[in-house]
């Protein structure tokens, strides 16, 4: 972790100050869930307090569920996500079709406005990072690494969440993004296979990606739309595929005479 993130707390040297600097540092996303803090010796040097007061910092945050103690493994940002949805709406949102729809539906206009805002805010910084990203998703594809691929597009969008200088919608997306590595909604599998996929879904994310890069909003909002409108039609076609191939297998059975056990292939009963 880089220690240009911690300043000297210039005012007075009490906890608070330095529990408002740690939280503004996860709230605006530079603090990630997972990230270690520096040790306790380095931490209060780099705030310029003594190791009491950075203690009782450290306490305040614990208990406020914003950082964790590993025993052994140092302090780090806690799951700050968390659920959406409780479980019994996670289970209700699974069992029905429409809430996939929606969610996509709230996705394309959420993040139509995120890759707008990104390409008018983004900074010399956040251009630098979406280039680094981008060479790991072309190094991805050409891998045919499925597993490098589908993280990198969630950390891709995030970042492009980043860019758009809004907390609200930093957190909000990230939360969404959280619903889909669980493979609450869809199964991105399904569509990673179906063909030519791949190809036109590394075309969209670069896309988004000129858009930002060269500040021009309409395009940035227009390419996160269609993006998001494939995945929605991808999806729908791979189901379909998928239930062609149920359909299709239960025929060959029942055609080469595969039947059920304690029956004869005439229906009746040994």
């Amino acid at each position: 972790m880089s220690s240009q993130i911690y300043t000297r707390i210039e005012h007075s040297a009490t906890a608070d100050e330095v529990v408002r600097q740690i939280e503004g540092l996860i709230l605006e996303g530079i603090l990630r869930v997972g990230d270690r803090l520096p040790g306790e010796r380095e931490l209060s040097l780099q705030f310029e307090v003594s190791r009491p007061i950075l203690r009782n910092a450290l306490k305040t945050l614990e208990a406020r569920g914003l950082l964790v103690t590993r025993h052994g493994g140092g302090t780090h940002v806690a799951d700050v996500i968390g659920q959406v949805f409780t479980e019994p709406v996670m289970e209700l949102i699974a069992k029905h079709r429409k809430a996939t729809a929606d969610y996509l539906e709230y996705r394309r206009e959420i993040e139509g406005i995120t890759a707008e805002l990104a390409a008018e805010r983004a900074t010399q910084h956040d251009r630098s990072l979406l280039s680094q990203i981008m060479q790991r998703m072309e190094g991805a594809h050409k891998k045919e690494d499925f597993r490098e691929e589908a993280a990198i597009d969630v950390e891709f969008h995030s970042a492009i969440g980043e860019c758009a200088h809004n907390i609200i919608l930093l957190h909000t997306l990230r939360s969404c993004y959280r619903l889909l590595s669980d493979g609450v909604f869809y199964n991105r599998a399904h569509i990673y296979n179906f063909p030519g996929a791949r190809d036109k879904l590394l075309e969209q994310h670069k896309a988004i990606y000129l858009g930002v890069m060269d500040g021009d909003r309409d395009v940035a909002r227009k390419a996160a739309r269609n993006h998001i409108t494939f995945v929605e039609h991808s999806m729908r076609e791979a189901e379909r595929t998928i239930g062609w191939e149920r359909v299709s297998q239960m025929r060959l059975n029942q055609r080469s005479g595969v039947t059920k056990p304690g029956k004869a292939r005439n229906g009746s009963s040994k």
